[in-house]
Formats: structure tokens, C-alpha cells, sequence
């Protein structure tokens, strides 16, 4: 999920549009937004509506200490991943 915030850089991401690129359902999704809020990996605030007559909606975005845990978490993986050569 921090890998989908992180492609929309600094630009807020609403939950619909997480769910279209993670798959999660909403039952899933929010409890998993609300922890990584919590863990201060993502900021969240109400925004004001794009068009008139639309309700505002909640937006995500990742914190520097979300970009951080996503990189730190990429480097994990790639040293996971790495199986050295047999002589």
C-alpha cells in the first residue's frame, strides 16, 4: 500500500482510487489506513470538494517517515531476494 501512495508522490490519494490499485475492500482497506496513520507513515486530512455539490472526501498521503519505511522495506527485499552464485 505505501508503494501505491508513494507513485502519487506528494499528491493526495482517496481511498477509492487505493482500493482500484491494491484490490483491497473497504473492510480491509481503512483499518489498514487508520494504523499507518497511527504509526505516522501516512498524514490523512478532509478535503474540500473537487466539484460543487460533492461531499469532501478524506485523503492519504505519505509522510517522510512512510517513504522511509517503504524504502527501507524495498532494501529488505532485494537482500531477501539475492542468492549468490554457487562456486
Amino acid at each position: 500500500m505505501l508503494a501505491v501512495l508513494h507513485r502519487h508522490r506528494d499528491d493526495w490519494s482517496y481511498g477509492l482510487e487505493i482500493s482500484g490499485e491494491t484490490g483491497l475492500k473497504s473492510g480491509s482497506l481503512y483499518p489498514l489506513l487508520i494504523r499507518l496513520h497511527e504509526r505516522g507513515l501516512l498524514e490523512s486530512q478532509w478535503l474540500a470538494p473537487q466539484r460543487p455539490g460533492r461531499p469532501a472526501r478524506h485523503g492519504y498521503r505519505l509522510t517522510n517517515a512512510g517513504r522511509e519505511a517503504l524504502a527501507a522495506n524495498r532494501r529488505q527485499a532485494t537482500a531477501l531476494s539475492f542468492t549468490p552464485k554457487e562456486a
